[in-house]
């Protein structure tokens, strides 16, 4: 369908069809992708629900993400703050236009859009219902004091990513614990990448969100 004017930031919109198996999902990409690579998604999580997904807009030598890094592994917090608020709102926006109810959105994310959508529940948590976090990082040195109890969050790291220490995925999982958060790992034998295998469990555990509606 064609995007309202007032939504100009690359994205994707699928409404709803027939009897959704789950909640309306928000993808977000990881680095070099775009507002199409985590469709596919859909069919294996969600099956029917509404989805939304959004191109990160910062470029790192041509490649989209959704906020600057220093170094790799060395987010640039100060960005990550200001970029995390322009996600929020512009989701806020298009949930509105698009007749997605406020806070019912479950984040799906790959590496960078992983750990915007950490920074998302840290920083606006009632953006969100929960997240599946693929491949995610600690986005903030001090996450603010969000209050996500009874909000799912998966965490799916393999145990060979060279980018992500067991040391950095037990930190992120604890910021989320003390903030409420329900959190459940479903680590996999590989590197930096997306494990097909997990995804059943994956839709399983998302399809409570659905049935229980949008937490606080």
């Amino acid at each position: 369908m064609t995007a309202p004017a007032e939504l100009n930031r690359p994205h994707v919109y699928l409404p709803a069809e027939g009897e959704p198996t789950g909640p309306p999902l928000l993808l977000l990409h990881g680095t070099g992708g775009d507002e199409h690579d985590l469709l596919p998604l859909r069919g294996h999580l969600s099956s029917a629900a509404a989805v939304l997904s959004v191109r990160g807009t910062v470029l790192e030598n041509g490649m989209p993400r959704f906020f600057r890094r220093l170094r790799e592994g060395v987010f640039d917090e100060d960005d990550l703050r200001r970029r995390t608020d322009e996600l929020a709102d512009f989701v806020l926006l298009a949930s509105g236009l698009y007749g997605i109810e406020p806070g019912s959105l479950v984040a799906v994310g790959f590496s960078n859009g992983a750990n915007i959508a950490s920074a998302m529940l840290f920083q606006r948590p009632n953006v969100l219902a929960g997240a599946v976090l693929i491949a995610a990082m600690v986005p903030y040195a001090d996450p603010p004091a969000a209050d996500l109890t009874g909000k799912p969050v998966i965490i799916s790291n393999g145990d060979r990513d060279f980018m992500i220490t067991a040391d950095m995925t037990k930190r992120l999982a604890d910021q989320l614990l003390n903030r409420g958060a329900e959190v459940t790992a479903m680590p996999h034998a590989g590197g930096h990448e997306i494990d097909a295998t997990l995804l059943p469990q994956i839709r399983t555990l998302i399809e409570g969100v659905h049935r229980s509606g949008p937490t606080r």
